[in-house]
């Protein structure tokens, strides 16, 4: 069995979705079918899930939303009508929408999450009526029936143990198996979505509940590169990758595959192959636990922006016990996660993104870390990018480091902060954010234009 999800630009319009419906009917490998909500026609377009975003904002406000709902019933129509489907799927889909409008809003997390997950799910519903329609085998599966269980966290969902087992019943079906992206259900029934992006997570999931033999990522490029298409023309294309460096690169701003979504697929063991809808004869890049065939010391270079840096001093820190686990302490008390810890002997410095260290929880952290551990200097550094270097071929290498360090010297890119990790897989440098694009571009001529 293969579990295929398909993203908002293979399913944006109905020649898109004719495409990926081929693609499904020309392997019967392929049983269960992923989707998101439509996305962008053209560069301009708006995709279905900041129409739905606008919608609930609008509700949300006070308004009617009828507007906004007649954007989106648009999308849908128009897909619709091009695929010459019943006009009953529209009246499902609008009444859906309605249905949604018309929920408690007093608690705009929950709210929001209901009307974001409806892209999706109409999306599922319309695709499943398609193939029905040309006479395939095929059925859409509402995620609650189906098991598809999430923690009670709106807008970032994690799955729940017990999902896995549930979702497992659906291998019994001998169709295609229709199944929408992007949220699941609370044990008390709401509806919960994962972080944006978040189909790439729900395909990875039913992946691993199923023992696919492999898990298709169907989207709009014919590979991963080794950086972003976007600031270098005809990058270097990623033949295969395991599944650590790609979460390292996930991590620092590859938009190919969104970063948890490799979790659920990886624990099983499960490939991921990453295809063009557009091009479905590329093989594309595979994402395998292990690999032997390396093209060159660095695999991908990736930059993102926004983080912040708290860094923090004390004569003879290292001598009090547990004093990095009382400053952990401060930030969990104020639902701070951070990204890094690089120490000293009498310093900390702790690297955050910067939207969840507001200058209020600042303020709030600053104050702590003064008062109950007599923290002598401490300062903050805002508007900082994450520029990082990821292979594994890395670890067996003697100078990567240096070799990266003196090509952005020799550019004029003074670095905050130099970190590895203990897996020596990647090397993490801390820049400006003016810096962010140019110092990607100049390592990648460092190690892939040589």
């Amino acid at each position: 069995m293969k579990v295929c999800k398909f993203g908002g630009s293979s399913l944006a319009n109905a020649e898109q979705i004719r495409k990926v419906c081929d693609i499904m009917l020309s392997d019967p490998d392929r049983r269960v079918m992923v989707v998101s909500a439509p996305g962008k026609r053209v560069s301009e377009d708006i995709k279905v899930t900041d129409l739905l975003i606008a919608l609930a904002n609008a509700i949300i406000s006070g308004y009617d939303g009828e507007r906004e709902l007649s954007d989106i019933m648009i999308r849908f129509s128009d897909i619709a009508s091009e695929l010459e489907l019943q006009t009953d799927i529209l009246v499902r889909i609008e009444q859906d929408l309605r249905s949604r409008m018309c929920s408690d809003c007093s608690n705009s997390l929950k709210f929001m999450d209901s009307m974001k997950a409806a892209g999706e799910d109409n999306c599922a519903k319309l695709v499943a009526d398609y193939l029905n329609s040309i006479g395939k085998m095929a059925a859409y599966f509402d995620p609650r029936e189906s098991g598809m269980l999430l923690s009670e966290e709106f807008g970032n969902a994690q799955v729940m143990p017990e999902t896995y087992e549930r979702l497992s019943e659906l291998s019994k079906y001998q169709g295609i198996v229709v199944f929408p992206g992007f949220f699941g259900y609370t044990p008390g029934g709401e509806v919960v979505t994962f972080s944006r992006g978040g189909s790439d997570i729900t395909g990875s999931i039913l992946a691993a509940a199923l023992e696919a033999q492999i898990y298709e990522n169907w989207t709009d490029v014919d590979s991963v590169y080794s950086v972003n298409p976007n600031l270098i023309k005809d990058p270097h294309p990623v033949s295969e990758i395991t599944y650590d460096e790609m979460r390292e690169l996930a991590y620092a701003g590859f938009s190919v595959l969104h970063e948890e979504s490799l979790t659920p697929a990886y624990r099983k063991g499960i490939p991921v192959n990453i295809r063009n809808t557009n091009n479905p004869s590329a093989r594309g890049t595979y994402i395998v636990n292990h690999r032997v065939n390396f093209d060159g010391i660095v695999t991908g270079i990736a930059g993102a922006k926004g983080f912040c840096v708290l860094n923090m001093s004390k004569y003879l820190m290292n001598r009090e016990v547990g004093f990095a686990l009382k400053v952990l302490q401060i930030l969990a008390d104020e639902h701070i996660p951070f990204e890094h810890m690089p120490s000293g002997i009498d310093s900390i410095s702790i690297v955050m993104r910067q939207s969840v260290f507001s200058p209020e929880r600042e303020k709030r952290v600053v104050r702590r870390l003064i008062n109950e551990l007599a923290m002598e200097k401490i300062s903050v550094d805002r508007n900082l990018a994450i520029v990082m270097i990821v292979g594994e071929a890395m670890a067996r290498t003697v100078g990567v480091t240096a070799r990266a360090a003196n090509s952005l010297s020799k550019a004029g890119v003074n670095l905050e902060i130099i970190n590895q990790g203990s897996s020596e897989i990647s090397v993490m440098f801390g820049v400006r954010e003016e810096y962010c694009n140019y110092a990607v571009k100049e390592l990648y001529k460092e190690f892939f234009l040589r």
